[in-house]
């Protein structure tokens, strides 16, 4: 790679909330770092699988200052435009559903893409937004974007942890949820995006040539059981856009293995 196309390649920096002796949001048997760094970990392995440049801030359960996640962020791969920070919470305060929270020098356009995969999860979804401080509403109010230079840093707040729903969800398909935002994250990058072996979802991720035809007829499905599915109007599609599968319920006739017993005959039959 010439030092070229090095400024134009995307880099990600993945920045596991929280850690040591700050745990976050507590609730329903889980720690919020812990649940961080779970998914952060294995966000990072697949962006290096895709062949994306990227960065952790914290790899173990380590305490980070405000200052020193910045300076970390800022150090990886410089204070440039075409970082995108990726920041991962869970949320608290009595609510359900994700959220995705971006910096005011930025376009809606990743926030919106990330919660709209993370919504074709199953998972709850509420809004992307800005927030900005109080006392001076020409900032953000979150240090992740109101400190970090011109990178593109979102909030991902996956759920709320004191929803047993919402905690029951992140627990068993953090997987799928890292997908979401990966395969967003790719697209918006501009990077090919291909699914994980071995990661058996609910979902489907849009690839290049993919038209709502060939994707019904890849998954045994018709175009309007995949359009009512996930509320789509058009038959547009774009690369890295994740689509709910449609289900059904399917029962195999179990095996039943009887031992035979003193007295049985061919002609008795299994009536308990």
């Amino acid at each position: 790679m010439n030092n070229n196309e090095d400024r134009t390649t995307k880099k990600v920096v993945i920045d596991p909330g929280h850690g040591g002796t700050d745990s976050g949001a507590v609730g329903n048997n889980m720690l919020e770092k812990d649940y961080n760094l779970l998914i952060s970990k294995y966000m990072y392995d697949r962006f290096k699988e895709l062949g994306v440049p990227v960065a952790i801030t914290r790899e173990e359960d380590v305490t980070l200052s405000p200052t020193d996640r910045v300076n970390d962020i800022l150090s990886k791969f410089g204070n440039s435009s075409d970082v995108i920070v990726i920041s991962n919470h869970v949320n608290s305060g009595g609510g359900e559903g994700a959220e995705v929270i971006y910096a005011l020098r930025n376009s809606d356009t990743l926030a919106k893409n990330v919660l709209n995969n993370i919504g074709a999860t199953g998972q709850a979804t509420r809004k992307y937004y800005q927030r900005r401080l109080p006392s001076d509403t020409s900032k953000d109010y979150y240090f992740i974007h109101r400190n970090t230079g011109s990178t593109q840093p979102i909030i991902v707040e996956y759920g709320f942890i004191d929803s047993a729903k919402d905690v029951d969800f992140l627990k068993n398909n953090y997987q799928e949820l890292a997908e979401a935002v990966i395969s967003a994250v790719a697209n918006y990058a501009g990077v090919s995006y291909t699914s994980p072996e071995g990661v058996l979802t609910n979902t489907y991720i849009v690839q290049k040539g993919d038209t709502l035809y060939s994707i019904a007829a890849k998954l045994g499905t018709t175009v309007q059981e995949l359009k009512n599915i996930n509320n789509l109007t058009s038959n547009t599609l774009s690369i890295g856009q994740v689509l709910k599968i449609p289900t059904e319920e399917i029962y195999e006739e179990e095996e039943t293995l009887y031992t035979v017993k003193a007295g049985d005959t061919i002609f008795m039959g299994n009536n308990e």
